[in-house]
């Protein structure tokens, strides 16, 4: 009787006890958790480039913007342009506020327009902020006799790329189709491979790669006056390129325009953070207000201007809102704009 009643007694105190902490654990402030931990803020894509230059400022400057300032970390998790990194945050972060990542703009949209290898609903993700919009352009070498589209169209050149699926494989391939032009497409090469061999000569051009990228990682090629700026990808010209044309402003066909409409649309989210789906929605919003006011910081705006990074900002909610909206598009232009996607006839890998 002693045993049952010692037993029972132990019993409630311990439910009790468990109560009382679970209501602690309930009522914790997002300061109390954040207080003393780590974030981790992880970049897709290479360390060397855009992205991760991205990453790196806001890891420098947003803790004094969170509650109880937790120390902060960045991490490179590279591959698939950002693939790897969307899938891991998606399926395998711990959902608690304590990570969350960029990478490429269109990774959100690819479930729809690129199924292959995504395990995650981009419009569920939660959406942290975009630092820029992206404007992407076409541009050869300035010993290239290429010199605007109308050469393009003209005459036949190499012009580098990357991934099969990526923008620089994607945007020529559009340009071919749509405007007519010649570019011989050479995929496989790194981000900053591509770069070396338009200055050794193995190729002449790069077509869709963002000018931000472009004024980050070669300011020289600018400066120096050393490409012809033959296109730019966007709804509107940017302040800089007053003079390149539009793609948008070259197609005639509807539904040309229409594929681009799609295609161009997730350039307004350009450099994209995202979070796991599911986090705690008090620390959600902590996490998208302590981004809106970072990107104000003066000591964060002074460090992009050294390094020539264009803080161009939408909110958490914007991403998610036009996310919801393109997941709605027609599944013939979604068909369309994935026929992109692919390797197309003709093309070589380099090396080979």
């Amino acid at each position: 009787m002693t045993f049952k009643l010692v037993t029972a007694t132990t019993t409630f105190a311990l439910i009790a006890a468990a109560s009382l902490i679970g209501g602690e654990a309930r009522a914790q402030s997002v300061a109390d958790f954040y207080k003393g931990k780590t974030l981790t803020i992880y970049s897709g894509h290479s360390a060397a480039g855009a992205y991760s230059v991205y990453a790196r400022l806001l890891e420098m400057h947003i803790s004094k913007y969170i509650p109880g300032n937790p120390t902060t970390v960045m991490k490179i998790m590279e591959g698939g342009t950002g693939l790897t990194l969307a899938n891991f945050l998606y399926n395998v972060a711990p959902k608690d506020g304590l990570a969350f990542g960029i990478f490429h703009e269109r990774m959100g949209l690819e479930p729809l327009v690129a199924p292959r290898g995504t395990q995650f609903d981009g419009r569920k993700f939660t959406w942290i902020g975009s630092m820029a919009t992206q404007t992407s352009v076409c541009f050869t070498w300035h010993e290239s006799k290429v010199k605007s589209v109308a050469d393009a169209k003209a005459m036949s050149i190499p012009v580098g790329a990357s991934a099969a699926a990526a923008s620089d494989s994607v945007m020529p391939r559009m340009m071919n189709a749509m405007l007519g032009t010649k570019f011989q497409i050479i995929r496989g090469y790194g981000g900053s491979d591509i770069m070396l061999a338009i200055e050794r000569g193995e190729v002449e051009g790069r077509c869709g790669f963002g000018w931000a990228s472009l004024k980050t990682t070669r300011p020289d090629w600018i400066t120096e006056k050393k490409l012809n700026m033959l296109a730019q990808f966007s709804f509107k010209a940017h302040p800089e390129l007053p003079n390149v044309p539009l793609m948008m402003d070259l197609v005639q066909k509807p539904e040309d325009k229409r594929a681009l409409e799609l295609v161009f649309a997730t350039q307004e989210m350009g450099r994209p953070f995202a979070a796991p789906p599911g986090i705690p929605a008090d620390r959600a919003a902590a996490l998208r207000k302590a981004f809106q006011d970072v990107v104000k910081d003066p000591a964060l705006l002074a460090d992009a201007k050294k390094q020539n990074v264009e803080i161009d900002t939408i909110s958490g909610q914007e991403i998610t809102d036009l996310l919801v909206g393109l997941y709605e598009t027609p599944k013939e232009i979604v068909e369309r704009v994935n026929a992109f996607r692919t390797g197309g006839s003709g093309e070589k890998q380099v090396g080979k």
